[in-house]
């Protein structure tokens, strides 16, 4: 530990898990990536954070303070993608820690799903995971790791909620595949798939005045009996990041209180 002087008394600096590394996370503006990054600057990494609204983007730097360095930009547009990569390498020249968490989801039945809720989804979730990954690998060094936000839906079925439950059933098997076009590179990469969670995101989905509703009948079904916090799955990021996780290879880690795993 560093020691450092303050007037009139001392105190000791602890060095951070992430200290040094740069960090680049999709979806940094809100939810489950805003409580990553925070995490993450915390632990020493300079992070740059994407959204698609300035407005949000404004409001997390402003939450997260320094340390953080944001860019707007939409991760299913290539062009968004490879402006972002080329701004990332401008200002930093790599990368450490590539967390592809942006994501989409609308509850919509079987009979009711419209080609454009399909491909808004897609072209987030699906599209948007692989060419941020792709994109990005350039910028990422031996010992890097990479983070794909899944979901515990992954697994599981879900009424509604088809086309949401198959973008990370799909990413989920990006992984099995990409960790093998890795070999030999020093890459890591995992999947991090959360249960219910309180972000904006579970807000948007929830019926009209239903909020408190949804959270409940979520509950009830999690064996530990409540839905996460963003800043629980955070800290699991942080591990999937740091060195804590230095033989951890493929995996899809559920931060889920259990209700994928019963």
């Amino acid at each position: 530990m560093e020691r450092i002087a303050i007037i009139g008394f001392e105190r000791h600096k602890t060095m951070g898990r992430l200290d040094g590394k740069v960090a680049v996370i999709t979806g940094g503006n809100s939810g489950i990536g805003l409580a990553t990054a925070k995490r993450f600057v915390a632990e020493g990494a300079q992070v740059f954070i994407t959204g698609r609204r300035a407005a949000e983007l404004d409001t997390a730097v402003r939450e997260i303070g320094e340390g953080v360095i944001p860019f707007q930009g939409d991760v299913s547009l290539l062009g968004d993608l490879d402006r972002l990569f080329d701004f990332v390498k401008e200002k930093a020249g790599h990368i450490d820690i590539l967390h592809a968490n942006a994501g989409v989801g609308v509850l919509s039945k079987l009979g009711e799903i419209t080609e454009e809720q399909y491909d808004k989804t897609f072209n987030i979730n699906v599209k948007g995971v692989l060419f941020t990954v792709q994109k990005g690998l350039p910028l990422l060094r031996s010992g890097s790791s990479i983070i794909i936000t899944g979901s515990s839906a992954s697994i599981m079925g879900s009424p509604a909620f088809s086309v949401y439950s198959a973008t990370k059933a799909a990413i989920r098997n990006f992984a099995r595949s990409w960790i093998l076009d890795l070999k030999g590179t020093g890459i890591r990469l995992n999947v991090l798939s959360p249960g219910p969670t309180v972000t904006p995101g579970m807000r948007g989905i929830a019926p009209a005045g239903g909020f408190d509703a949804l959270l409940a009948g979520f509950a009830e079904l999690v064996p530990l009996g409540r839905v996460a916090d963003s800043d629980e799955v955070a800290k699991v990021a942080v591990f999937l990041a740091s060195d804590d996780s230095s033989f951890v290879n493929g995996i899809e880690l559920f931060v889920d209180g259990g209700i994928a795993q019963v």
